[in-house]
């Protein structure tokens, strides 16, 4: 397993990759199909992230794209200390600590670019993703009700921060 960060000639994998989890699982944003994204637009995204600062890690198995973390930086000087986290992992590579992994390269970015906090959301039945957090050092800050809805069904969200 490689991880390592992300190149804007990844565009297509990468996309490729997100396609996959949105239809494997309901634990991300988008639902199968909804994601209407060009190769073209992907590579822009890519360019665009990186050149604000941010970073996007990529796991590569035999030359695919299985998981990723992005860690989007803020982009005011008020949050600048602050970067928003972004994960996932493709079904059949979960359990195998690719997730801590992706987090310990994290760590190292975060203190090598002056980030004093990073935060996410998760779905609060997500309890394996919870369990990674809670081990790499997030904390619950609060509770976003009804943040998505799913099957028609309004789901919440746990917001949590580690701080360095």
């Amino acid at each position: 397993m490689n991880i390592r960060e992300i190149t804007e000639t990844d565009a297509e994998k990468y996309l490729k990759m997100l396609i996959s989890l949105d239809n494997e699982t309901e634990n991300m944003m988008f639902e199968p199909g909804e994601r209407k994204v060009t190769i073209n637009d992907m590579k822009n995204r890519i360019i665009d992230s990186l050149s604000r600062g941010s970073l996007i890690l990529v796991a590569e198995q035999d030359y695919e794209i299985v998981g990723f973390l992005s860690a989007e930086r803020g982009f005011a000087n008020r949050i600048k200390h602050s970067a928003y986290i972004v994960t996932g992992i493709l079904e059949n590579y979960r359990g195998m600590g690719i997730g801590k992994q992706l987090f310990l390269k994290l760590d190292e970015w975060a203190m090598k670019n002056g980030i004093t906090r990073l935060e996410l959301t998760v779905m609060k039945h997500n309890e394996s993703a919870m369990k990674l957090y809670e081990n790499k050092g997030f904390k619950i800050e609060g509770i976003k009700e009804r943040s998505l809805v799913i099957n028609g069904k309004y789901i919440d969200e746990f917001y949590m921060a580690k701080l360095f």
